[in-house]
């Protein structure tokens, strides 16, 4: 499922390079094609971080990013055809990374509950969620 999610927001990244550069407002917040990619990427990376921590029995380190709440001026770039080339690149190796790590899960290891933390299928749907891509939307015109 997270291949799919990543699929789904690459496909609507191929419309991002006719991003107008204006942060689209999605909530409290605003996102662009850049910070979309960005979000996306953190956060298959800060989980991925959590899950091999875990299963290492090794204690995760505390998220300190601030994800969302900023728009950096890398965020307000244009979005060209080579940043939609990297970020496919990218996004693809961290979803088949998942999908490998996911599929060598037992059943057990996939639902074991921690006190004060999601199962690792919890993190997996979590991660599933298109929030991100879907906030900048589809920009054809």
């Amino acid at each position: 499922m997270i291949e799919q999610a990543v699929s789904h927001a690459l496909r609507l990244a191929r419309s991002w390079t006719a991003w107008e550069g204006v942060p689209v407002p999605a909530g409290d917040r605003v996102y662009t094609p850049h910070k979309a990619v960005r979000r996306i990427t953190d956060h298959l990376i800060d989980h991925l971080a959590e899950v091999e921590a875990r299963l290492a029995g090794a204690p995760t380190i505390p998220d300190h990013w601030h994800a969302s709440a900023i728009t950096t001026a890398a965020d307000l770039a244009p979005f060209t055809e080579e940043d939609l080339a990297e970020a496919t690149s990218r996004l693809t190796r961290l979803a088949q990374i998942w999908s490998v790590r996911l599929g060598s899960l037992t059943p057990e290891q996939l639902d074991r509950a921690e006190p004060g933390a999601w199962t690792i299928r919890e993190i997996a749907v979590h991660l599933s969620d298109t929030y991100y891509a879907d906030a900048v939307g589809d920009l054809r015109r």
